[in-house]
């Protein structure tokens, strides 16, 4: 019988392994959670900066005289082609 002991310690330390294991993939999925969240708000806060500098940048070509607007001041103003890059209705 003196194997006993030691099947006995062998299964206790598989029955802490596996709480231990559990615990961590519990605290693995919390994380993943959590980065994905993060990482949603960081995304949707980098489209709305985009979206502004856009904006931005309309407005100020909007208010430009229209002679300087096909200039190279202008950084709509295409420099390979001599074309105006800015998108028009028209």
């Amino acid at each position: 019988m003196p194997s006993t002991p030691t099947l006995a310690l062998i299964a206790l330390g598989l029955i802490v392994l596996i709480a231990i294991a559990i615990r961590v993939i519990r605290s693995l999925r919390r994380f993943a959670r959590a980065r994905t969240l993060v990482g949603d708000g960081l995304g949707n806060g980098v489209g709305l900066l985009k979206a502004r500098s856009a904006a931005l940048k309309v407005a100020i070509a909007e208010r430009r005289p229209r002679e300087q607007a096909r200039t190279r001041a202008n950084p709509a103003y295409d420099r390979r082609s001599g074309a105006d890059r800015r998108i028009t209705n028209g």
